[in-house]
């Protein structure tokens, strides 16, 4: 170990003169860089809140009709990959245009209409009034054979046809 001012000199690295980085080693900006051309780089600022895509109806219709068109192999991979889309967005977009292509709307749910609870309330308790009545024309008909088994008479109700 060699010292110098009498601290341990760090070691040294030897390189063999292959051992320089070979042509796929270099970084992407390096291969695509044209001798003697200097290339801009990219902006490297990052935006504080990406922007999430959003696609028009008819755009998502044109896209549907040129995959829905496409007849060879491959040739709706190769409209994704021009487009930028997945193809989680086809699945997705046929979905839409089933139910007639309108998006779902975002945000907070409007209010509910009082009509629409009242309308719930009545058809609850038309409901409840509903297997009321059975349980009552259940237990009519139950008395009306205990009183057949033991010979007890019936009242009769005059109803409003007899009498006309």
């Amino acid at each position: 170990m060699t010292k110098v001012n009498g601290m341990a000199a760090p070691p040294r690295v030897l390189v063999s003169p292959g051992a320089e980085r070979s042509e796929a080693e270099r970084s992407e900006t390096e291969r695509s860089a044209v001798p003697g051309e200097t290339k801009t780089r990219p902006d490297p600022e990052v935006l504080a809140k990406a922007q999430r895509r959003q696609f028009t109806a008819d755009y998502k219709r044109r896209i549907l009709a040129q995959a829905d068109s496409a007849k060879e192999s491959g040739a709706i991979g190769a409209l994704l990959r021009r487009e930028g889309l997945y193809s989680s967005h086809l699945t997705h977009w046929r979905q839409q245009r089933d139910r007639g292509l309108t998006p779902r709307q975002r945000g907070p749910k409007p209010q509910r209409d009082p009509v629409f609870d009242e309308v719930r309330k009545l058809k609850q308790e038309n409901d409840h009034l509903t297997q009321r009545l059975a349980r009552a024309e259940l237990i009519i008909d139950v008395q009306k054979k205990v009183s057949s088994l033991l010979g007890i008479p019936l009242a009769t109700v005059d109803s409003d046809e007899s009498n006309s």
